[in-house]
């Protein structure tokens, strides 16, 4: 029978790939989203899609769809066939990264589950995130299609931060599964309130990433673009907060309430990690996860000041790239922090095998 002994390495191997790629993917996206490419191809073909146009006439029929769009004709009205090009292969690459995606995972999935190396609590973990990467690609169309309706230039900003918060739940699953497969146990951290407050940083940190991506559909960061005042007001008065009627969409379409909560929730998320740190390092000393902490703290005030550089130099493209990406380091530095403070059992069969090289998850060892 194949598979008598799990192989935990190179799960472990293939976890932290797929969230490599996660992590390209959601960079890719976020360029394609800066150069306003995503509505450039109009159609949602997951198998025949693959395939570029490859004569004159394919890109004139690709052409002639983009030009019966909101967002050509509005915006882009005039755009010739070499500019529609560019944005055309930002969006494909990107359809294409998700297809690769999908094929790194499920191809991989099928040889380790035949094998027996998946116990059974992976084996749910890895099946959940199967559904969640499906759920993925059709709420990336849903998304899409919400750009293409009439009078829109850019796709809804809610679908977008939905769209945003779903890969990095998928890429904050495959990082704690991966982090959990240890070669060796790690006992859990003695301190419930570290354990809660380590759990809850991750939570934060995709909360922060959904109203980023609010900012970002709705283009909110281009106004208001300074700090830490908003235009000379500390916070907007509650008649510009809530201009939209009904009220609950101010939350998603009011430039000010979108950016002024994603402001808050960064005050609130680096409160903790700075509170968390110091307190780690209170309760435990010098070990690994007081230094784990630590390094979530340095992210998180790196990733803030990214922020406000971004804002300040209203939304360049390089900017807004890096601060979106990192936040994907902030998400896995958490995420694995969370894990390894629940502990890890020991590996019930098997031969004992080196770690993945992981220099953050590393710290684990020396936690007490």
């Amino acid at each position: 029978m194949p598979g008598s002994e799990p192989s935990r390495r190179p799960v472990r191997i293939w976890l932290y790939t797929l969230a490599l790629l996660v992590v390209g993917m959601v960079a890719l996206g976020g360029a394609t989203r800066l150069t306003g490419s995503g509505l450039s191809i109009t159609e949602w073909r997951p198998v025949t899609g693959m395939v570029p146009p490859l004569s004159a006439a394919d890109w004139a029929a690709e052409f002639d769809k983009y030009r019966d769009t909101p967002q050509y004709r509005i915006l882009n009205q005039g755009l010739g066939l070499a500019d529609f090009k560019v944005l055309y292969w930002w969006e494909w690459a990107h359809r294409q990264l998700g297809r690769f995606v999908g094929l790194a995972f499920f191809l991989p999935f099928a040889w380790f589950w035949w094998r027996g190396d998946l116990s059974r609590r992976l084996l749910l973990g890895l099946l959940g995130l199967g559904l969640l990467g499906a759920l993925q690609g059709t709420v990336g169309w849903i998304m899409v299609a919400s750009g293409l309706q009439p009078g829109m230039t850019a796709v809804a900003p809610l679908k977008l931060a939905i769209h945003l918060t779903l890969a990095s739940l998928i890429l904050a699953g495959l990082v704690w599964l991966a982090a959990g497969i240890r070669p060796a146990a790690v006992s859990p951290l003695a301190s419930a309130r570290l354990r809660r407050t380590a759990l809850a940083l991750p939570v934060l940190v995709l909360l922060q990433i959904f109203l980023g991506g609010l900012v970002a559909g709705s283009r909110a960061g281009l106004v208001y673009n300074t700090w830490p005042s908003m235009d000379g007001m500390l916070v907007p008065p509650a008649d510009v907060l809530f201009a939209v009627r009904p009220m609950i969409e101010n939350f998603i379409d009011n430039h000010a309430l979108v950016q002024l909560n994603h402001r808050l929730v960064a005050y609130l998320l680096l409160a903790v990690a700075l509170l968390h740190a110091l307190d780690a390092r209170l309760t435990l000393g010098a070990g690994g996860a007081a230094r784990r902490a630590a390094g979530i703290a340095g992210l998180a005030l790196a990733q803030a000041g990214l922020g406000i550089a971004t804002l300040l130099l209203a939304v360049p493209l390089h900017a807004a790239l890096t601060h979106q990406v990192f936040a994907m380091a902030v998400l896995v530095m958490a995420v694995v922090h969370a894990r390894l403070a629940y502990g890890v059992r020991a590996p019930l069969r098997g031969r004992p095998e080196a770690a993945v090289p992981f220099g953050y998850e590393g710290l684990a060892a020396h936690h007490a």
